[in-house]
Order: C-alpha cells, then sequence, then structure tokens
C-alpha cells in the first residue's frame, strides 16, 4: 500500500511547527543578544557615574577643608583685630602696661602664625617629589 495523501498533510503541520520553533529560538537569541548589549553599556554608564561621584565626593571633602581653614583664620584675624583696638585704646588712656601685655600678646600670635605658615611650606615641600 502505498501511503495516503492524508499522512503527508499530517506530518506538514508538524514540519510548520518546528520552522515556528526555530524561527522563535533565533527571535529571542536576538533579543537575548540586544539585551545583554545594554547590559553591558548600562554597567558602563554606572562605572563611569561611580567616578564621577568619587571624584565630588573629594572636591566636598576639599571644600569643606578649606572652609574650615578660612573659618580658623578669619577668626585669628578678628582676635588680632580685637587686640589692636585694646591696643589703641590703652594707649589713649595712658595705661601703658596694658597696651605693652596686649603687645606681646599680638606679636605672639604673629609669630606662631609665621611658624606654622612655615612649617606648612616645608610640608608642601615634602609631598612634591
Amino acid at each position: 500500500m502505498a501511503p495516503r495523501k492524508t499522512d503527508r498533510v499530517g506530518s506538514k503541520p508538524r514540519t510548520e511547527k518546528k520552522l515556528g520553533v526555530r524561527v522563535e529560538a533565533r527571535r529571542a537569541k536576538a533579543e537575548m543578544g540586544k539585551v545583554k548589549e545594554e547590559q553591558g553599556c548600562l554597567r558602563d554608564e554606572k562605572r563611569k557615574l561611580v567616578t564621577k561621584f568619587n571624584e565630588i565626593a573629594k572636591q566636598c571633602d576639599e571644600l569643606k577643608e578649606e572652609t574650615e581653614m578660612i573659618v580658623k583664620q578669619s577668626a585669628i584675624t578678628r582676635a588680632k583685630l580685637l587686640l589692636m583696638y585694646g591696643i589703641l585704646k590703652a594707649r589713649e588712656s595712658g595705661d601703658l602696661v596694658q597696651a605693652a601685655i596686649l603687645t606681646r600678646f599680638l606679636r605672639e600670635i604673629v609669630a606662631m602664625e609665621k611658624a606654622n605658615a612655615i612649617l606648612d611650606e616645608a610640608e608642601d615641600e615634602d609631598d612634591d617629589p
């Protein structure tokens, strides 16, 4: 007996199903490739952002240090101005002893500032190769 046409017709849908599955598999692989590529781009962007964030945090720390230094310098300058004003008032009132004490104190503050400046310069030279 020869095979019937119905048998061939019955096998044709199976071939079409297999073909459909193959097409879907290729499509899925292509999509997976795109997703993988996008994930790689996202990882690169994340690395860039983390690096940028770390740089910003470092700059923030540097600005905090500079601000603290300016506040200290401002306080020292204010203290010196108050001492100078006290010296002037003491001299105007004829209290030369008080003027001498305040002048000596002002000189000590200026000497300490100079010493600190020299030490800072020495540290900067040591840091630079």
